[in-house]
C-alpha cells in the first residue's frame, strides 16, 4: 500500500460530508447519501482493492462473473453455513468507523466485510442477504449501479421493481428493519467498472464457535 493511499483511506471526514444529500426512500430502513467519501478517499482504495486476490464468486456449481473477497466470515452456499474467514484488514478500519459513527451502529458490530468487483456488463439478480446477517451498509466506488427493490417474498409472475435506486460512486446506503427483512433486492448490469465495499453485523442468535466452525443461526424464535 502506498503512503498516499494510506493516508487518503484514513483521513477523517471533512469536505465529503459537508455536500452530503440524504434522499427520501418509500421504504423503512433504507437509507442513502451521496458524496459518502471524497474523490481523493475513494482513489486510494480503489488503488488498494485493486492490488487485492478478488476470485470469482461460487454459488453452488457456478461461478458468477462477480470477483470478490470476504473478511471476518464467508459464505457457504453448498453447505449453507457461515463460515469463519481473515480478519478485516486494517485498510477498512478507518471506513468502518466512518459507517459506524453514520449508521449509529457501533464499529464492533460490524463483523463481516464484502468487496465486490463489477466488471462493465456485471449485475446481480434478485436476492436477499443470508439470515445469519442483520444490517448491511454499502460504500460505492468507481462506477455507479441500479439497485432495485420489490416485495418479499415476490409476487407469482412479478418481474419488475417496485422502485430503484441509483448507487452512486462514493454513495454510501443502509438497509435495516423492513428494508432488510421484506424486501429482494437486485443489481442492474453495470456500465463501467465499479467496486463496492460492505458491512454488516450478525443477526441475534448468530454466534462465532470455534476457529474453522461455522458460525451458528439460530432460529428467531430461539433467541
Amino acid at each position: 500500500m502506498s503512503a498516499t493511499a494510506t493516508a487518503a483511506a484514513t483521513s477523517a471526514p471533512a469536505q465529503a460530508e459537508l455536500f452530503a444529500q440524504p434522499h427520501e426512500l418509500p421504504v423503512p430502513g433504507f437509507r442513502y447519501q451521496t458524496n459518502f467519501l471524497s474523490a481523493e478517499e475513494e482513489l486510494a482504495l480503489v488503488e488498494i482493492i485493486s492490488c487485492l486476490d478478488l476470485r470469482q464468486a461460487q454459488y453452488r456449481q457456478w461461478r458468477a462473473n462477480r470477483r470478490t473477497v470476504s473478511y471476518g466470515g464467508k459464505y457457504d452456499f453448498t453447505t449453507h453455513e457461515l463460515m469463519p474467514a481473515e480478519p478485516i484488514p486494517e485498510f477498512l478500519f478507518a471506513l468502518r468507523a466512518r459507517i459506524a459513527a453514520w449508521s449509529g451502529i457501533d464499529e464492533s458490530q460490524y463483523n463481516c466485510s464484502f468487496i465486490a468487483e463489477y466488471r462493465t456488463g456485471t449485475q446481480l439478480g434478485w436476492h436477499r442477504d443470508i439470515p445469519h446477517f442483520e444490517s448491511v451498509v454499502g460504500v460505492s466506488l468507481a462506477g455507479d449501479a441500479r439497485m432495485r427493490f420489490r416485495p418479499y417474498p415476490p409476487r407469482v409472475g412479478a418481474r419488475r421493481a417496485a422502485f430503484a435506486v441509483d448507487l452512486a460512486p462514493r454513495s454510501i446506503y443502509a438497509m435495516q428493519a423492513e428494508a432488510r427483512w421484506d424486501w429482494q433486492h437486485a443489481v442492474s448490469p453495470t456500465r463501467a467498472l465499479r467496486y463496492s465495499i460492505t458491512f454488516r453485523t450478525l443477526a441475534a442468535g448468530t454466534t462465532r464457535l470455534t476457529q474453522g466452525h461455522p458460525f451458528q443461526r439460530l432460529a428467531r424464535d430461539q433467541v
